[in-house]
């Protein structure tokens, strides 16, 4: 999980949860019903567009609001590997880990449907659409541990 690739989807300031999975499909915790209305606050048509591996790129304040736990599961599910921003609210950033979601703080120069990749041991983002590349700091070995095992649960359970 230390190595992610794919496709940028662009996203601005003050990203809530409110716009990741709005309130009116919360009627269920179903991961797959949720990912299917991701994104439907800012752009109706993103869960039909998102593919597998893809990359959220957003400004300052990415999941703000309320600390629903649905919305990064909302993300991982419709197939996003990694959400890099300028800044997260602090409980999103939590949740997201929690769930195995890896997000990264970081001010990178993409546009839309530009290639990142990351290698998350190493601290570095390449966009491999213009050759530009950025330092971040690297994750440390016990959150890769938990990226890897697919979650904070998941990991305490393969530590027993």
């Amino acid at each position: 999980m230390d190595k992610i690739k794919g496709k940028v989807w662009k996203f601005g300031d003050n990203i809530d949860t409110d716009v990741i999975i709005p309130g009116r499909y919360l009627r269920t915790f179903n991961p797959e019903d949720l990912a299917r209305h991701v994104m439907a606050g800012e752009r109706e048509d993103f869960a039909s567009k998102v593919e597998s591996g893809d990359i959220i790129l957003a400004d300052d304040n990415f999941g703000c609001g309320s600390s629903r736990e649905q919305a990064p599961v909302a993300i991982k599910t419709a197939g996003v590997s990694a959400i890099i921003a300028k800044s997260f609210a602090r409980i999103f950033y939590r949740n997201a880990i929690n769930i195995g979601l890896p997000v990264v703080k970081a001010d990178i120069g993409a546009e839309e449907g530009d290639i990142i990749s990351l290698d998350l041991k190493k601290g570095v983002i390449v966009n491999e659409s213009s050759g530009k590349s950025f330092k971040i700091e690297p994750f440390k070995d016990f959150m890769l541990d938990i990226l890897s095992d697919g979650g904070l649960v998941k990991h305490y359970l393969n530590e027993k």
